[in-house]
């Protein structure tokens, strides 16, 4: 076998992902190709938020301490949904219902909007699965979705870089004081 002509194309980059890959791990973030880590970073920075590094907890927090559940989509793999936990049950759920959910639609590798909504907010899909995990008798569910247009509708936008160029700096919007100060509060 022998290498692709693209093999040397990559090997002429590679130097600026290994500089990618050690700002991912001066945040927590040991491998920018798995579980997301990338967006995950680009998400993190763009929020001013810090990786937890729990596998199992709770994704990221900010200044405060106060943690967030992280999802992304990739919009070009024709999902309109995010989705949510291989083994939901109602453990998971506990742990969903206390933090604020943070939602990054992406087009392949660009960041184009963020969202966050607050357990309130979420209680809709909540509600929905803790009765399909008593309805399948005890079974963990795989991977519920939220839809992204849900998100959209009643989730605070705070950062959006949609409808301009590549080389425009995005927009960083900033919550509300009612939803900072009162995170029950429903958007729209």
């Amino acid at each position: 076998m022998k290498p692709h002509p693209d093999f040397e194309r990559l090997k002429e980059l590679f130097p600026a992902v290994r500089e990618y890959q050690e700002l991912a791990k001066k945040h927590g973030i040991n491998d920018v190709f798995q579980d997301n880590g990338g967006k995950i970073l680009q998400v993190c920075l763009a929020l001013n938020l810090t990786v937890t590094g729990q596998r199992m907890g709770n994704d990221a927090k900010d200044e405060t301490g106060k943690e967030f559940e992280l999802k992304t989509v990739n919009l070009l793999n024709r999902s309109l949904s995010f989705t949510t936990h291989h083994h939901l049950n109602p453990t998971i759920l506990a742990k969903y219902r206390q933090v604020d959910w943070i939602f990054a639609t992406y087009q392949g590798i660009e960041l184009r909007e963020i969202y966050r909504l607050t357990p309130e907010q979420m209680e809709h899909w909540f509600s929905q699965w803790e009765a399909a995990w008593h309805s399948k008798g005890g079974k963990d569910l795989n991977n519920p979705k939220v839809p992204v247009p849900f998100v959209r509708r009643r989730g605070w936008l705070v950062y959006s870089n949609v409808g301009e160029a590549l080389e425009q700096a995005p927009t960083r919007l900033s919550l509300p004081p009612d939803l900072q100060d009162r995170p029950g509060r429903r958007s729209r």
